[in-house]
């Protein structure tokens, strides 16, 4: 995957060798691009750079928390922590509090809440194949999947293939027999 990041100073690979501490300390809290062949090779960073794209990361992650806006609901609120960005489904997962409602919202009524069985079998397919979705699509497939194995009956009867069908030796009225 290549990601483009925006430097304001760009140095060469040879003169970088040379004097790389120089390159970094005109560059101050910015980030050094190191070209070689007119393309970028490796981007450099101060200590205090990364100390400060570090920082900004933690405070993304701790805004990943979610309050619901308390009007809707009679409780108070609780503070939900939502995975950031795509994740293989783990052991633990558990579905938002108001998974229900969500779901309601997507078009899929579901009379009673996920049991602890339904979801150890759901997680434990997912883990199985390995994909990675976010939180919100993982409880959309769950919610597919709870529409699905409920709506079905659990017990069908099968038509047993051994059974060998017996002629009807009556005409129904209306036809002709000879």
């Amino acid at each position: 995957m290549s990601v483009k990041i925006l430097s304001s100073s760009i140095i060469g690979l040879e003169q970088f060798f040379q004097d790389s501490a120089t390159a970094i300390a005109q560059a101050e809290s910015e980030t050094v691009t190191v070209f070689d062949n007119n393309q970028p090779i490796f981007y450099a960073l101060s200590s205090a750079r990364l100390s400060q794209l570090l920082a900004a990361e933690a405070q993304l992650q701790n805004q990943s928390a979610i309050s619901l806006e308390a009007e809707f609901f009679d409780e108070p609120v609780a503070k939900i922590k939502v995975p950031a960005g795509k994740f293989a489904l783990y052991a633990g997962w558990q579905p938002d509090t108001d998974f229900l409602r969500q779901a309601a919202l997507w078009g899929i009524a579901l009379g009673e809440p996920v049991t602890d069985e339904e979801l150890a079998a759901f997680i434990a397919y997912w883990q199985a194949e390995g994909r990675i979705f976010h939180q919100v699509q993982w409880q959309q497939k769950l919610a597919r999947h709870l529409q699905l194995s409920r709506g079905s009956p659990q017990s069908t009867s099968k038509r047993d293939i051994t059974q060998v069908a017996v002629p009807d030796h009556n005409i129904p009225n209306g036809f002709r027999g000879e």
